[in-house]
């Protein structure tokens, strides 16, 4: 554990109690923790993580503009998508992984290609689902965050595979105090 990384999964645990909040702060938090990120994956060989991270940062930014003025008539609802579009979503996150994973696997020495390529690609559909505030990013993210535990735990990030693990806990709970606000919208 570095001073580096536990000061990034310092950061991600703000980010997704802010974004639990519906706080647009969670953003900035999200952009701090996403940088140092980078660094962090890169230096372990998740070149897919390490490249995600850059999408986060892009993400936040849209998600800032997005989610409007917190407590205000400009902030952005909580909404939902019926069964089709996810399974667009799901068949696209398949397809985008197995392209980038073969990719990964023939022309790099990354670590757990097709892991990596997968967690990535969900965690992008995910993250805009996030900054659209579609209820059902939450369900995308307990599946994502239970198999990043392991691939971060294969790669020696014991303290970020921990912060996964909480990850997976506190999505139960975002979809919990989403779904309530969803619910109190209508």
């Amino acid at each position: 554990m570095s001073p580096l990384e536990t000061t990034a999964v310092g950061l991600a645990l703000a980010y997704i109690a802010l974004a639990m909040r519906q706080s647009r702060l969670c953003w900035v938090a999200a952009i701090i923790s996403a940088a140092i990120y980078i660094v962090i994956f890169t230096e372990v060989k998740l070149y897919m993580e390490a490249g995600l991270q850059l999408v986060y940062i892009a993400m936040a930014i849209v998600g800032w503009i997005y989610w409007g003025k917190d407590d205000s008539d400009e902030a952005l609802a909580v909404t939902t998508r019926p069964l089709q579009f996810h399974l667009i979503a799901i068949a696209g996150i398949a397809i985008a992984a197995a392209c980038a994973g073969f990719l990964l696997s023939h022309f790099t020495d990354a670590a757990r290609p097709y892991i990596d390529s997968t967690t990535t690609v969900a965690a992008i559909v995910c993250t805009w689902m996030v900054t659209r505030k579609i209820l059902e990013n939450w369900l995308y993210w307990i599946v994502i965050n239970c198999v990043s535990v392991w691939l971060f735990m294969d790669r020696g990030l014991d303290l970020t595979s921990g912060l996964f693990v909480l990850y997976a806990v506190l999505s139960v709970v975002g979809y919990s105090t989403w779904r309530r606000s969803l619910l109190q919208q209508t």
